[in-house]
Parts: C-alpha cells; structure tokens; sequence
C-alpha cells in the first residue's frame, strides 16, 4: 500500500487546492468538502493519505476542510491511515532556469533532487592589500554538512519569495544583522548539488556579496545553525582548502566569483 502524497499550500486558492487533492486521488470534479468525502469513500481501504501542509504562519480555511475530511474517513474506518505533515515549500526551477508556480515540500524537494532556488551572502571586507570573507561554521545538529565551514550566510527560497527577499531573510536571521537591499550585489547564478543517503540537494544558487567591514563580536548567531563566524584571508583560504584537511563545503567556484567581483 503505497502513500498518497497531497501536497497542500496554505498560499494557494480554493480551486487549486481542491484540484490538487482530486489529481493525487485520481478522481474527477472535487469542488469541496463534500465531494471530497464522496471521493475518498469511492476510492475505499486499505488506503494511505500523507497530506504535507506549509508553513506560512497563516490560517487557510479550505485546508482546514480538507483535513477535517481525511480525519473523519480514518476514524470512521480503521484501513484508512492518515498523517498530517507541516512543511516548508519551495517553489521549483524550470529548464529554462526560471522560479514557477508548482511548489512542493522541501523534504520531498530534496528526496526526488530538483532544482530549486538557494542564496548565498558573503559578507566581504578589505584589509591591507587582502580581501577577507566571514566564514560561518555550521552547527553540528545540521543534517547536512554539520561543524563544516561554510558561506557567510545562506537560505532556501521558500513558495512565493524570491531571491533578495530571502538573502536579507537570512543575514538577519543567522547572523542577527539588518542590512538594506542595496547592500547586496549579485555576482551571478551557479548550480549546486549534494547527494547523501536519501537527500539529494539540487539547488539553484544565486550568489550575492556585500561588502561590510563588520564586528563579529556585534553578530547575534542562530545557535541552530551557526556555531560560530570568524574572517578569511580569500587566496590563503583557498591554499587552505587545496592542500590542508579543514571541514568544509565552501565552493571554490564562489571564491573565483567573488574575486572577479572584486578585483
């Protein structure tokens, strides 16, 4: 018996959320919590319904309905199992490198790798004749490249933001600092992936700097993701990570942009 993945956006129309619950059933003309009831008792038991449900901290009444309906066929029936999952969703990246309306939850996104939209901050600085990046090492609960060094602060784009939107996003949330949007300058697009066990991480990167002599000691860390921030020489980073042993998923194709932004 296999799941039924239902994937149910609390930004999206009542139309379209009904729509989406009648294509994973694979039942015509599902309008509303009645002809959903009707639906789900056609398609009968044993069955299994996973209903993945985003984040946004906002009330979405048809989504409410729709759960009220799964919950109900379970109770009123033992072979109908049913699970309610909360999510970030990410909208998808198509052929043609551009963000489109399908979104998805982030834990599927990563599980089936597609191409998804990312950011990465660095936070740069002259000193004497070198250029310095902050370099923010991972927290070593991360699923994914835990107590490694990293991009001075990153971030998926979750359903309906876009790239600046989440890069201030993210300064502010990982390091506690608020700067404007016109402190970011983009250096460009790279692609990026990472495959272990089950999570395949098929990103879409849009690469930003911002050249910003600040105070470590000012910095506010997100404890969950941040376990701690110190600068970097740029070329002595990358003879570092050449030829010495130091954890870490700095891309060495971002030190190249960042050095062409710069020079």
């Amino acid at each position: 018996m296999e799941d039924v993945e239902i994937f149910l956006s609390k930004l999206s129309t009542e139309e379209r959320l009904y729509a989406e619950t009648a294509k994973k059933l694979n039942v015509p003309d599902v309008t509303d919590r009645f002809t959903l009831a009707g639906a789900v008792a056609e398609k009968g038991s044993p069955a299994s319904y996973k209903l993945y449900i985003s984040n946004e901290d906002i009330s979405n009444e048809t989504i409410d309905d729709i759960k009220a309906v799964f919950t109900e066929a379970a109770e009123e029936n033992k072979d109908i199992r049913v699970e309610f999952i909360v999510d970030e969703f990410l909208n998808l990246i198509d052929d043609k490198a551009r963000i489109t309306a399908e979104s998805k939850p982030r834990t599927l996104v990563h599980r089936d790798g597609e191409l998804h939209p990312t950011v990465h901050i660095w936070m740069i600085k002259r000193r004497d004749m070198g250029v310095f990046v902050l370099l923010q090492k991972r927290a070593h609960e991360k699923e994914i490249n835990p107590d490694c060094y990293d991009v001075s602060a990153a971030g998926h784009v979750s359903q309906g933001e876009e790239f600046r939107h989440t890069a201030l996003k993210e300064v502010r949330e990982e390091l506690g600092l608020d700067i404007d949007r016109s402190q970011l300058e983009f250096i460009g697009l790279k692609r990026s992936e990472y495959t272990k066990g089950d999570i395949h991480d098929n990103e879409l990167v849009a690469v930003y700097i911002c050249r910003e002599n600040i105070n470590i000691e000012d910095l506010t860390l997100q404890s969950s993701e941040v376990s701690e921030v110190c600068w970097a020489e740029i070329d002595e980073l990358i003879s570092i990570m050449k030829y010495e042993d130091i954890p870490n998923c700095i891309s060495r194709e971002e030190m190249d942009m960042i050095k062409k932004a710069v020079f």
